[in-house]
């Protein structure tokens, strides 16, 4: 009994501390990161087939998942991490809209735009304390002559694609390259990455060719390819096709037959729905548990920021905007992104390290760079424009 009267009294000792609220400064405040992300779609792909059409949502929703990541962290560390989306319909003002956004107070900020309006945008000067982040636009441009100091690029530019794609081709010994380039600028801009991979990694593009046979090639692709590919000698059709117009028609229909690469075919990009390595498995359960569809580079693209200023909000254990910016600008920031290595971004660029996947339709076929191409830094600086190269003058 006497012990139980010490329990007791020892409980009742205690009770004030439990329902008497805490004192100034006892419970910690919860921190909120403001997060906006700002998407325009300008031209949709065409309709091939009803079994592949894009998803309205695409982007946004891996933006939705990088929050519930941070969250689930933050909760942690007594921060709270908010996601905010603005949609423009095509022929919208998306100006209007960024600089709404930073009225509102928003200074991490995720753009699915043109090169042109993110650029007119990062110019702002209520755009200069702000850190942007590019989702979409692959425009080497805007990594040399058109950088920003208040940009960083998380989608990789069409350097690093034609690049890693040259390194695998390379490997495997397909030296000679057919070149097929849509009519639009965006394909001459793919194709310029595709002839400057060929000159800095030994193959020789031996034919190059404008498709020039409409948009809509399901019906006459079976008699207007084999002559548009016929009297060439080549490895591997490269293609530039980036909306998607013609490229898929290519592949079993060219006069000899060669596989095809590029857009379409053996395909370069920064996700894949058949990437399941280093725990991504696990990231495409969770999307599309979340979602009933698979994650696509552009989903990954919004994903892959939250989770960068996620992180230096974790790291910094801050949600001050100079200390998580500082951070991730930084030499001692990374990002584990499901690719094998640690992701970093490049100082004299803003562009963020990363593996390139090689994948065809249903399958992951490779993974760049390459065994054997080697760097005295990182091997990831083999893929784009590297230090010696860059035309970027920050401002």
């Amino acid at each position: 009994m006497r012990l139980d009267r010490q329990i007791s009294a020892g409980l009742l000792f205690l009770l004030p501390l439990v329902l008497w609220p805490p004192g100034p400064g006892r419970a910690q405040e919860v921190e909120t990161v403001r997060i906006a992300h700002l998407g325009q779609v300008l031209e949709r792909p065409p309709k091939l087939s009803n079994l592949d059409l894009p998803p309205e949502d695409e982007g946004v929703r891996g933006g939705h998942l990088a929050i519930k990541d941070n969250n689930t962290t933050g909760r942690f560390m007594k921060q709270a991490f908010e996601f905010h989306d603005v949609s423009v319909p095509p022929g919208g003002d998306a100006m209007a809209a960024f600089k709404n956004l930073l009225a509102q107070g928003y200074r991490f900020i995720i753009l699915n735009v043109s090169a042109e309006q993110l650029v007119e945008m990062a110019d702002l000067p209520e755009a200069a304390k702000a850190l942007i982040f590019n989702a979409a636009a692959p425009d080497d441009a805007l990594r040399n002559e058109s950088c920003r100091a208040n940009v960083l690029h998380v989608r990789p530019s069409r350097a690093m694609l034609a690049d890693a794609l040259a390194q695998y081709l390379m490997s495997k010994r397909w030296r000679e390259w057919f070149l097929v380039t849509g009519r639009r600028e965006r394909d001459r801009l793919y194709a310029a990455a595709v002839k400057r991979a060929a000159k800095r990694f030994g193959a020789k593009i031996v034919a190059e060719k404008t498709w020039e046979f409409g948009p809509d090639a399901r019906r006459t692709a079976q008699s207007e390819v084999p002559v548009f590919t016929q009297g060439v000698d080549y490895d591997v059709l490269i293609v530039a096709d980036e909306i998607g117009e013609f490229g898929e028609y290519l592949a079993y229909r060219t006069w000899k037959p060669r596989p095809v690469a590029g857009t379409q075919g053996l395909t370069p990009t920064s996700w894949h729905q058949t990437h399941e390595r280093w725990g991504a498995a696990q990231l495409q359960s969770r999307f599309r548990k979340m979602t009933g569809r698979f994650m696509t580079a552009l989903d990954y693209g919004v994903w892959a920021p939250i989770r960068v200023i996620g992180e230096a909000a974790t790291r910094t254990k801050s949600a001050d905007f100079d200390k998580i910016a500082t951070y991730i600008t930084g030499p001692d920031f990374e990002l584990a992104g499901f690719k094998g290595q640690k992701l970093t971004f490049r100082a004299w660029n803003g562009q963020l390290r990363q593996p390139v996947l090689l994948a065809a339709p249903k399958a992951l076929v490779s993974v760049s760079p390459q065994q054997g191409y080697l760097h005295q830094r990182s091997l990831l600086d083999t893929l784009g424009y590297d230090e010696p190269e860059t035309a970027c003058r920050f401002r």
